[in-house]
């Protein structure tokens, strides 16, 4: 009886754990937030840096399946390199981050809306030449 107490704790546990990490992952998407990081000296914590290094089990197709924003993949790898997290420091990166993220998802936007048009053209032609 007290074992199975014990798994359903750890269970629970473990859920936690895995909502709490997928959180914090997906919140490294936004580089106002790891310009906050920055500037109270989270990157130049050991430990901190090394959960970072813990996290990139995300990369994983079978976790990375539940991110929301997966530009947090990509920030977490560049978050590995101690170049990066002393520019992150600096407002006017964490700015530029912001701003090419932005551009990237109007280009990514307009291209899928641009091939969501030519599908459903090739979809009308093929349906009135059917005819």
């Amino acid at each position: 009886m007290a074992a199975a107490a014990a798994m359903g704790t750890d269970d629970a546990g473990n859920r936690l754990r895995f909502q709490l990490e997928l959180e914090f992952v997906q919140c490294l998407a936004n580089p106002n937030y790891l310009n906050f990081l920055a500037q109270r000296g989270y990157f130049k914590d050991k430990a901190f840096v090394n959960y970072l290094k813990y996290l990139l089990y995300w990369k994983d197709p079978e976790y990375a399946k539940y991110l929301k924003y997966p530009q947090c993949l990509h920030m977490l790898e560049l978050l590995q390199y101690e170049h990066f997290r002393k520019e992150l420091v600096n407002a006017q990166c964490a700015k530029f981050i912001d701003e090419q993220q932005i551009l990237h998802w109007q280009h990514y936007s307009r291209k899928r809306m641009r091939l969501q048009q030519a599908l459903a053209e090739q979809q009308q032609q093929n349906n009135t030449s059917g005819k």
